[in-house]
């Protein structure tokens, strides 16, 4: 089954980006509730967060109700607003423990790419951590290639070691993504996901939550590996900040649609403080367009986050 048969998205919904304003949906970060909302309207009305004063009846005394709290994924909305493509991101500011969620159309999911080699990584340790083992050496041989490298051979093998898509899926029940589903047979990079699954899967890798499964040594090892990929694959989420950095990319152009998938996840460090930022796209012309998109949603998501008065 192909992405665009799971998604059976229109083209003009894909393209039209969307401010969120009505409860859809609740994901589970850091052990903290991160309300997605969405809503049609215009950007400059997101931010429009005032108290409102009434008066009192028959009186001049006037009361004033407290500002109420701001809306993360309305201040992200603003921030991407103007961005044309499909795509959806999602933030957690890891020392605040907040996050907030975006995408331009709502309930889609993306190809992963090679983004699904760090949650292919994360099944195996899994694994190998009810089974009491340590990774064998062609397995670690297979790992870095995966990452570092973004080998596919290495990762057909592990997708096979895992036990495929319906490996993939028990991992990820007990990880905590709820909107991720592994690709057909061989088919990896087909698996389908959000840019709130892989925040999640994030939180995993970078122990940022409350009870992580994945042990702090396999949680080293992952880390480990997505700092040292290779140097002309480090773009994407880098650009928010190239400090503290570790990420996995992801791209695929379609064969059907000659379109291309561009993705990027990971950890980023922007005036001393960790972010963890997920952008997953589709439909993009080329690889460079994509690659601007994702770096340009990545950029504007960040700052969205960082103040702490929000």
């Amino acid at each position: 089954m192909s992405s665009a048969s799971r998604r059976r998205r229109s083209a003009a919904s894909r393209r039209r980006p969307l401010l969120y304003a009505a409860v859809a949906s609740t994901v589970l970060l850091s052990g903290t509730a991160a309300t997605t909302v969405y809503v049609k309207a215009q950007a400059h009305d997101a931010t429009a967060l005032v108290s409102q004063t009434s008066a009192a009846e028959g009186g001049s005394s006037v009361s004033s109700s407290p500002s109420p709290a701001v809306d993360r994924n309305t201040l992200l909305a603003a921030a991407v607003d103007g961005l044309d493509g499909s795509f959806s991101v999602a933030v957690l500011d890891v020392s605040a423990g907040t996050s907030a969620a975006y995408a331009t159309d709502d309930g889609a999911t993306y190809d992963t790419a090679s983004i699904v080699k760090v949650d292919v990584l994360a099944a195996l340790l899994l694994q190998a951590q009810d089974d009491g083992r340590s990774l064998t050496s062609q397995e670690k041989t297979y790992a870095a290639a995966m990452i570092r490298n973004s080998d596919n051979s290495a990762t057909t093998a592990l997708w096979e070691t895992i036990g495929g898509a319906d490996g993939l899926d028990a991992a990820n029940e007990r990880l905590g993504l709820t909107g991720t589903s592994g690709g057909d047979g061989p088919l990896w990079g087909l698996t389908q996901t959000t840019a709130a699954d892989q925040l999640v899967l994030l939180q995993q890798v970078f122990g940022t939550g409350d009870d992580p499964v994945l042990d702090a040594e396999s949680r080293a090892y992952v880390q480990g590996l997505m700092e040292d990929v290779e140097s002309d694959q480090r773009w994407g989420v880098s650009a928010a900040g190239g400090d503290g950095l570790a990420l996995k990319n992801g791209w695929l152009r379609r064969s059907t649609t000659q379109l291309w998938d561009i993705n990027s996840i990971g950890r980023v460090t922007v005036d001393g403080k960790q972010y963890l930022v997920a952008v997953v796209s589709d439909g993009n012309t080329t690889k460079d367009a994509g690659i601007d998109l994702v770096e340009a949603v990545a950029k504007a998501a960040v700052p969205a986050l960082s103040d702490d008065d929000a």
